[in-house]
């Protein structure tokens, strides 16, 4: 390599936080003149975008006075905040109480107990039930002395930390050029903070949002009305609720994706591009690849999020029997017939 990304040791693991390559994908754009990078957050130290928050939750509370020595973190979560968060925690000292609803993939809750975590599985249930994952942790929260709940879909450190690194991080590595910036929200951190800053940047970029179908959002949008959600297998991203972190006023653009799209091209850029990648860095490629399309523009910029890693998604996503279960065995057969034609 001709280039020296560390050039100088670190003094602890969370300094390796940001600055994640922007890498440009080549084939599964299919053909788009315009060119899509993807910022690849599974180059942080607990393999997601969601490392950014987790430092930066726990190291506010410090100053604070909200977390003291010797405390316990807790969080409802959907894997990768409470991996981050744990990261940090183990850096610092600190114990962590995780609930995480029982939809999630299993390597998340063994990747959080590996850190040490205690980990709580809750049913996948509507936010008023009080099994909820959200509801639990909050409740948990109030019983444990020395407890910080560090409430990701409510606190304004969320957004801002993606405020003050995403966003630049993206501005500078592509030199000011970036015209399109595509993510989608969960909590809503991600895309509102670095949205934010971008278009303070340059009012022109335009912001495009991929929501799971099953998940409020992009109903919201068009209606104004919070719908029923109904359940999607696409984890990390989407909701059922509004949370308090998703700034409406930065984002462009809603666009819905099926479990079946997302899943596809997930498999596809883990194959086509070698980039191992979960069903929401799926879902949100193939929008920047519909986004690219319609620009048609070699001189534009496409940036998407590259949430996490696809390890995390081993048994499912990238499980064949899985999808067979799951009524998506038509993937494989897809995917068998690329490879037949290719071949041919």
């Amino acid at each position: 390599m001709s280039h020296r990304p560390h050039p100088r040791p670190y003094d602890n693991v969370l300094q390796t936080i940001g600055w994640t390559p922007l890498i440009r994908l080549n084939r599964v754009q299919d053909g788009a003149r315009t060119p899509i990078y993807l910022k690849a957050e599974s180059f942080n130290p607990g393999g997601s975008v969601k490392d950014r928050i987790g430092v930066a939750l726990i190291e506010t509370a410090e100053r604070e006075g909200k977390l003291q020595p010797g405390g316990t973190i807790v969080e409802g979560t959907s894997g990768n905040t409470g991996i981050g968060l744990a990261v940090a925690a183990a850096v610092k000292g600190y114990r962590c109480v995780f609930t995480i609803p029982d939809k999630m993939s299993d390597e998340k809750v063994r990747l959080l107990r590996a850190f040490g975590a205690e980990v709580i599985v809750t049913p996948t249930v509507e936010p008023d039930h009080p099994e909820y994952y959200g509801t639990v942790a909050r409740r948990i929260a109030e019983q444990t002395p020395n407890a910080f709940l560090a409430d990701q879909f409510y606190n304004p450190v969320n957004p801002e930390a993606h405020y003050r690194t995403t966003g630049p991080e993206i501005w500078e590595q592509t030199g000011g050029r970036v015209t399109h910036f595509v993510a989608s929200p969960g909590t809503g951190g991600t895309i509102s903070g670095a949205a934010r800053y971008l278009k303070e940047m340059n009012p022109d970029v335009r912001v495009i949002a991929g929501d799971p179908d099953g998940s409020v959002f992009a109903g919201y949008v068009r209606t104004g009305e919070i719908g029923e959600g109904t359940p999607y297998k696409v984890e990390g991203i989407g909701n059922d609720k509004l949370p308090g972190t998703l700034h409406f006023e930065w984002i462009d653009e809603f666009r819905t994706v099926d479990d079946r799209t997302a899943f596809h091209m997930a498999r596809r850029i883990t194959r086509e591009e070698g980039m191992f990648v979960g069903g929401s860095t799926g879902l949100i490629v193939h929008v920047a690849a519909e986004v690219a399309r319609e620009v048609d523009d070699p001189d534009a910029c496409v940036v998407a999020i590259l949430c996490d890693t696809g390890e995390r998604y081993l048994s499912k996503v990238f499980n064949d029997e899985w999808l067979e279960a799951n009524s998506l065995g038509d993937l494989v057969d897809r995917e068998a017939a690329s490879v037949d034609s290719r071949d041919g």
